[in-house]
């Protein structure tokens, strides 16, 4: 029975991504292309990061997703401030070193993630926007909120990542992105290989 169920989930996914369209699959390969400059430290994975934020807020809208829409139009603004900062501290002297935060800093942006996605939650449970839509919202909040952090350098936001790119697995096996499934997958694994790159380079300052 198990070796059966793993056989029609390896199908699934596999259709899934046979199914992707050029667009979908030029975007995602940005995307991963992001997260591995990103992780070296290189300002030139916002402009990867932008192009393929507007291919997905394209495909989202045009796929009556407006959330992930929406979180796709952030992500464009949060690709050209995150170049522009990281170009302004792109020479030795000036660089724009990665910081730690305190533990209490780390608890008052959960708390504030946490508040944030009970009440864009109830929303989308009270007007059936979602099927998933607390789980749904938590993606949303968070992945908001730490590609901040990731413009600003901070060292846990690979930490949070991981976190966000699992919750991510869930909500889109539930819903049926297979194809979303493997992507998101890479990224945490990717995510991983960030927070090890960023700390080692915290450590050398």
């Amino acid at each position: 029975m198990w070796s059966m169920f793993n056989s029609d989930l390896f199908n699934t996914i596999i259709n899934a991504l046979s199914a992707m369209s050029g667009w979908e699959s030029f975007a995602a390969a940005l995307g991963i292309a992001y997260v591995i400059l990103a992780a070296r430290e290189s300002q030139w994975c916002w402009p990867f990061a932008f192009v393929s934020t507007v291919i997905y807020t394209i495909l989202f809208w045009e796929g009556q997703l407006p959330m992930q829409a929406l979180l796709n139009f952030y992500y464009m603004g949060m690709a050209v401030y995150g170049y522009l900062l990281w170009k302004k501290h792109g020479n030795v002297e000036d660089n724009l070193a990665i910081t730690s935060w305190s533990l209490l800093s780390q608890i008052e942006f959960i708390i504030l993630g946490a508040f944030l996605t009970i009440a864009v939650g109830i929303y989308l449970s009270y007007y059936q926007l979602s099927k998933s839509p607390y789980l749904d919202a938590g993606v949303t909040v968070f992945s908001v909120m730490n590609t901040w952090l990731m413009a600003k350098k901070v060292l846990q936001n690979w930490l949070y990542w991981i976190v966000i790119n699992s919750a991510a697995i869930v909500l889109y096996v539930q819903n049926g992105f297979y194809a979303t499934v493997v992507m998101f997958s890479l990224y945490f694994v990717l995510a991983i290989i960030g927070f090890i790159s960023w700390q080692k380079r915290y450590r050398q300052y």
